[in-house]
Formats: C-alpha cells, structure tokens, sequence
C-alpha cells in the first residue's frame, strides 16, 4: 500500500514515498526534494558471509537521463562510475557503516539511483537521507536513523543546502552527517574559516539533521517492519582465554616497538606461532576448519587493538613512545626530479609522499561528466597508493575509491589558494606518489603538492599543510569515560583508534576537514579538541616545509610552457582559425608547434617553451585580426607593381593599393614611371571596401611642386622624382 510523507526543510518540499516502488526490496523510498528523485533501497543477505569485517556496499548512480542528456561514449550507456559517484557513495557510507552492530556479518546492499535532478535540491543528501530511511524501514537490524546536510556560508550567513548560485559565492562548502544526538562524519572545504567558525557551521548543520532524523523516526513508526533476528559473531570465550594466556606478555611487549616494520615482524610472528597451532588441529569439515581460522585472526586482531587502546586511554602511551600530541619526525625537498615542472618530498616517519606538478594548457583541462553543475576543471590532484609502500604485494593500475577519495580532500584543500584563471591561466595537475606509508599518508600528499606547486612558479596565496588527529575512548562519551585525541596518528592508532580527522589549512584557517569515526557520534567538545590541537600541528609542520621552499618561484620551469594572452575582435575569430583549421594550423606550425586556445570571447592564450615563438605567433595573430581604420598610417613595401598602382604590404600579409592616382601630387602615367618592387613607401588608408580590400595614397606626404597647377596638372614636363628610398 502506497503511503506519502511530506516536510518543508528550509523551503523545499521533502516528500517520501514508500510501498508502491521496488517492493521486493528489503526497504525501498522513493525521496523526492523539490524535482530531485532518488530511489534508495536496502537489501540483506540471510546468512552471515565468512570474513572479520562488516559487508557494507554502498552505490550511487547517477542516470543522464535525470538531467535531460544522452550518455558520450559508443555505447551511450552509463559507464562505470565517475569520480563524484564515487565520492557521493564514499560520503553516504561513511555516517551509516558506525551504525551496525560489532559482529554484524550480514552482507547488506544499498542502492541509490539518481532519477531527475534540479541541481538546486542536493541529490547527494536526498541519497544519504533515502539510504537512511530504506534501512530503517526495512527488517534489517540498523541503530539509526542518520541524515546529512550541506552548509555554505554567503556573507558570513550560514545556509543549508546552498543553491547552485549560493555555492558559487559561498566560502564554505561543508557536508555533515549525524545522528539526532551526535555527529559523525564531516568532509568540507572552506576558504581559510578559522576554527570557531568551522565548529560553528558543523553545529548548526547538526541542528539540521535533528529535524531530518525525527522525520525518518516518524515515518519508521507509521511503516517501519519489525526487526529480523541476526546472530552477530562472537568469538568463543574458551579460545579466546586460551590465546591470550598463551602469548598476551609478550604481544604488549611486541606492540611497543618503536619501528614499524620491526614491530610488525613481532606481532606477526606471536600471530603465526597461535595461526600455526590451529591450523594444524584436526577438524572434521572443511568449514569448521576455515570458521575456527577466522575466529583465531579475529581474537589475535581484537588483542592488539585492545592493547593500543588501554596503552593510550590508561597509560597514555603510544605505540611509538610519542606523546600524544607530539608529531613525528618530519623533512621537506624540493628539485628531486629535474624534468617536471615542479616535485618535492615530504617525510612525516615512515610515511613519505613525493609529488609532481605538471603545467598544461586549456586544452588540457579535465571534461565531466556528472550530475554536477560543473564541466570542466582546470584543478586536478591524483593520489596514488602503491602495495609496497606497505610492504606489500597487491593490484595496481585503475585507482579505488580510496585513492579517488584522498585525491579528492587534497584538491580540495589546495584549491583555495591556487590562483584565478585571469591570474594564471594555466591547467593545473599535481600526481601525489606515496612511497611509504605509514598513517596520514593523504595529509603528506597535501604537504607534498604544495611545495611542488610552489617550486613550478604556480603563485599560490600561501602555504598549506595537513595532519591527521585520532581519537582513542575507553567507553560511552558520557563525561565518566576518559578518551585521548592523538596529533598525527600511524598505522595501528589509524586503524584501531575510533576517529580519523584530517585537517588543513593556512596560517589564515582551514581549507579542507574530513572526519570518519567508528563510535556513533562525537560531540563538540571532542572536535573543538582536536581542531585547536591541529592547528598547532599544522604551524610546527609549516615551518619544516617553509625551510625546503619559503614562497613560489618567480620564475617557470625552462620545461613549461610559458604563456601569453590577449583579447581579438568576436568577429575575427574565424578568420584566425580559418576554413577547418587551415589558417591556426599554419601559425602552429610557422611557430614550432605552439599550442593556442581561443575561446567565445576572443581571448587568445598561447603556450610554448620558447618566448620567442610566443612572440612570433602573437604577431601573426594580431595582424590576422587587426581591424584596420581609415586615417591610418603604415611604412611598406612594394611588393608588385602594375601600370594601374602598387601593392604595398601594410602588416602581416596584408596589402593596400596605391592607385597611380594616389602616387603623386602630379600626373603620373604609369606606377613603373616612379616605384620600384622592393621600394618602401609611406601610406594613408583612404579606404576599405565590403571584401576587406585596402586603398592606400601616398600622395599627402609628397610636397606640392611648383610647376604644378591649383588642381595638380602638370604645367610643364614632369622632373623624375626621387621620393622612393630602398
């Protein structure tokens, strides 16, 4: 049975529609914010899969239909999903995943396909809201509901879900999702907030999603199934003692050492001599043996994180006998690759990133094609995560949604102090290559890509560094359970801890926030901690970078293209592309393959290695699209001569005629009587007809003689002139 729910939320229209769309769906809305419509559903599998993690997968599909277009590509199909698919899918995970209970093995789908688009009315939060919904009112066991919002802020005014017009203007661009009690995922950029403002903004996005989660809560009470029985895994409690009594001393012992790989070789040999015990044990199925294998890595992989957890919460101390707020060892390097445009490197322990800048032209820029109101973009940072940087053997090749994501939070962070278009009209691509990992690998990618977009000449405002802040509790954030916020977290507080939060920014404020937790929420005590103790972790890590690089080059790479731009008339553009390119190939070529971009308004950028074929083709250009006036004065040369006049050439190739009328005061008979080709001679435009042809007199400049006669016959026989010069 159909039943329709329906909401203003800051003056649009949420309208949810549930029992008559995908009925076979565990859970299944139908979300309509104003003509936004997405449908969200939620599946289960019945039985829990085999594995020690939560089977969660989370997609969001974007159809081309849902704004009136036709998909590129030969097959005019959806293709596998872009870049924003991947990060919309990303960010609705992120808030719902801390939302299953531990031991929830239960393989569950959430589907979002994206319908009909009004780029006014987020299609991303009416996702996030829609997968909420679906799970919460399906038979699935889910601890929501959750929503999300985004925030931008226009004026120092603070708005929900920004129009597309709102978010052009807007300094802030922040999505926040959470429960009715708390927060529990933050991704924004912002153009260098401080603090106090970002807290402020994150807070008031919350308020927001209070009145979503009571409009989820309401429709779950009126259509909401009972909840399915799942048997959650649990480990046996007679192995587990047995483990631990086994081998617990020496496990502490082993999570102390300070290097990574060392310490690893130690709990992984602790791991291997209880794996081997077990695995050598008789079973009677197959199953039980595989069963037993998993729970043995699940408890061995429980008793380091609950140590990491106590050393920290209890002793506070860390693996690597660092302080809590103490970072570890850094260094900054320019110039390690002298081909490129701009590279450097940055350490951070053992977590190490070496990133390139490459300069391109307006050709270069990257095409979209999404749901997004934009098309292009002349930004990129790639992010690429190799298997050895952690020691490992794995794939390589198509980037994942990991790679796309840390590629993403550092374009953005980076993005608010690149420079305009008009300032620096170039494409923009830093490659961040991490060469060792060891936690916050996508911070030192941040780190990295400055001081290579520094040493490339790209004149950035000022310099941005990143840290990553980690969050270690020891119960219910209730006031009565101590917890401890880490400054720059490895590996193990990485993966064990309940928070990552990684932060950037300028000396001004804060450019990007991304936080993940695994706990349902965080409050704002917890990240008003963590924002102020970054802050003074990002000022230590600027001054390493500021002694490898202290401001932009002045100058390019002698590799990079250089560039020179100027505007031509609207209606000359054809001319200096000319019929299928023929003309604009023709300057490319005269002028070593430079690379020229001119768009609707006239504005011409060229781009070459060489200034000097900037110089020339700058020229050629100008004198294609010169719009000649009458009046107006040139210095020639003759370039053929009839008896009727002569050429001249005026600029590039482009000729007047000097009629035989026009040459002298006096009679001439014929152009060969006084002019020679190869002559120069100085003219006057005196007219253009509808063709574009040029008339040119030369006779203004040559004095009246006297023998001639008011109207400049010639009384007595003309003297030859000499009023040409070679």
């Amino acid at each position: 049975m159909k039943r329709v729910f329906e909401k203003e939320f800051f003056g649009k229209k949420l309208v949810v529609e549930t029992g008559e769309i995908a009925k076979q769906a565990d859970g299944a809305v139908f979300v309509r914010l104003n003509d936004t419509v997405v449908l969200s559903t939620a599946c289960c599998s019945d039985e829990p899969k085999e594995g020690d993690f939560f089977p969660l997968t989370v997609t969001y599909e974007e159809k081309q239909y849902a704004i009136g277009r036709i998909p590129g590509g030969f097959l005019r199909r959806e293709g596998r999903p872009g870049e924003h698919a991947t990060l919309t899918a990303r960010l609705i995970d992120r808030p719902i995943r801390p939302m299953f209970s531990d031991g929830f093995r239960n393989e569950v789908q959430i589907i979002n396909t994206v319908m009909s688009v009004d780029l006014d009315s987020t299609p991303e939060m009416t996702a996030m809201f829609g997968s909420s919904l679906a799970l919460g009112i399906s038979d699935i066991p889910f601890d929501g509901p959750i929503a999300g919002v985004y925030v931008g802020r226009v004026n120092g005014k603070l708005i929900i879900n920004p129009t597309v017009e709102e978010r052009e203007i807007s300094d802030l661009n922040l999505a926040v999702a959470g429960t009715k009690d708390a927060i529990n995922m933050v991704e924004a950029g912002a153009n260098e907030l401080s603090e106090d403002e970002m807290l402020d903004a994150i807070m008031f996005g919350h308020e927001a999603i209070k009145a979503l989660c009571e409009f989820e809560e309401e429709i779950i009470r009126e259509v909401g199934k009972p909840k399915r029985e799942i048997q959650l895994y649990t480990p046996d409690q007679a192995i587990v003692d047995d483990i631990y009594g086994r081998i617990y001393e020496r496990m502490v012992k082993a999570i102390s050492i300070f290097d990574k790989l060392e310490r690893q070789n130690a709990i992984d040999a602790l791991k291997n001599e209880i794996i081997e015990d077990y695995d050598n044990r008789e079973y009677k199925k197959e199953k039980e043996h595989k069963a037993m294998m998993l729970m043995v890595n699940d408890i061995l992989e429980g008793m380091v994180a609950n140590e990491v957890r106590r050393l920290i919460t209890e002793e506070k101390i860390r693996p690597d006998g660092r302080k809590i707020d103490e970072i570890r060892p850094l260094d900054a390097q320019v110039d390690l690759l002298p081909r490129v445009h701009g590279s450097a490197m940055f350490t951070r322990g053992q977590t190490q990133v070496i990133s390139t800048c490459t300069l391109g032209i307006k050709e270069d820029e990257q095409i979209l094609e999404s749901l997004s109101p934009e098309d292009s973009k002349r930004w990129m940072h790639h992010y690429n995560f190799p298997p050895f940087s952690v020691g490992e053997i794995g794939r390589t090749g198509t980037p994942g949604r990991r790679e796309i994501g840390h590629g993403a939070l550092g374009e953005r962070a980076l993005s608010y102090v690149l420079p305009s278009e008009e300032e620096f009209p170039y494409t923009i691509r830093c490659v961040a290559e991490v060469c060792e990992s060891n936690g916050s690998s996508s911070q030192a990618s941040i780190c990295a890509s400055c001081m290579a977009l520094m040493a490339a000449g790209v004149p950035i405002k000022r310099m941005v560094s990143g840290i990553a802040m980690g969050l270690i509790t020891s119960g219910p954030l209730d006031g009565n359970h101590p917890y401890t916020i880490l400054t720059d977290i490895q590996g193990l507080e990485d993966h064990f801890g309940d928070m990552d939060f990684k932060v950037a920014g300028t000396e001004v404020g804060v450019t990007a926030l991304q936080m993940d937790i695994k706990i349902k929420g965080v409050t704002r005590e917890i990240l008003h901690d963590a924002l102020m103790q970054a802050h003074k972790a990002r000022a230590e890590i600027r001054e390493v970078m500021s002694k490898a690089i202290s401001e932009p080059r002045k100058e390019l790479s002698k590799y990079a293209p250089k560039f020179v731009s100027f505007f031509i008339d609207k209606d000359k553009i054809r001319e200096v592309i000319g019929t299928g390119g023929k003309v604009i190939n023709e300057i490319i070529e005269q002028c070593n393959n430079v690379k020229i971009d001119i768009d609707d308004e006239g504005k011409v950028s060229i781009y070459h290695t060489d200034a000097e074929m900037l110089l020339k083709a700058k020229e050629i250009i100008l004198n294609i699209a010169r719009v000649v006036e009458i009046g107006e004065e040139f210095t020639g040369t003759v370039t053929r001569v009839e008896d009727f006049g002569a050429f001249v050439s005026l600029y590039g190739d482009k000729e007047g005629l000097c009629h035989v009328s026009k040459l002298s005061n006096g009679y001439v008979k014929s152009a060969h009587d006084v002019v020679r080709v190869g002559e120069t001679l100085k003219v006057k435009v005196i007219g253009i007809d509808e063709k574009g042809k040029i008339s040119v007199s030369h006779k203004e400049y040559e004095p009246k003689g006297e023998n001639q006669g008011k109207n400049g016959e010639v009384v007595e026989e003309k003297k030859k002139r000499s009023f040409f010069k070679k």
